[in-house]
């Protein structure tokens, strides 16, 4: 649930990358909502033991950076080049539907000011 959100926040993040507390704190906000609420305790501990299990392997889709702490998509995994793709078709679909025009509403209302005879 929450893997899908921290590797969204790490590709808007950039090569920079960002730190554990940050990535935990957009996630948090992403899944948080009023009918399903979550911990931040909870959120903050499943993005630590994910980035740092997810790093390990010098192939793996998330490395560490020269700052403790600090974490960023590997860009040479072709797991990585998938996702960023994924990302990219999310956002041509969602830039789309801003663009298109709204649908003229053509319903009648009870509640025109017609002339009664």
């Amino acid at each position: 649930m929450y893997a899908r959100e921290i590797f969204r926040v790490l590709a808007e993040a950039g090569e920079d990358g960002l730190s554990v507390q940050k990535t935990a704190l957009h996630v948090f906000n992403a899944c948080n909502s009023f009918f399903s609420e979550v911990s931040l305790d909870e959120v903050r501990a499943y993005v630590s033991r994910f980035l740092a299990a997810n790093s390990r392997n010098p192939n793996s889709m998330v490395e560490r950076t020269q700052t403790r702490g600090v974490y960023h998509l590997n860009l040479h995994s072709q797991q990585t080049q998938q996702l960023m793709l994924q990302f990219e078709d999310e956002r041509t679909e969602e830039q789309d539907k801003e663009s298109r025009p709204a649908a003229e509403d053509l319903s009648l209302s009870l509640f025109d000011e017609a002339p009664f005879r």
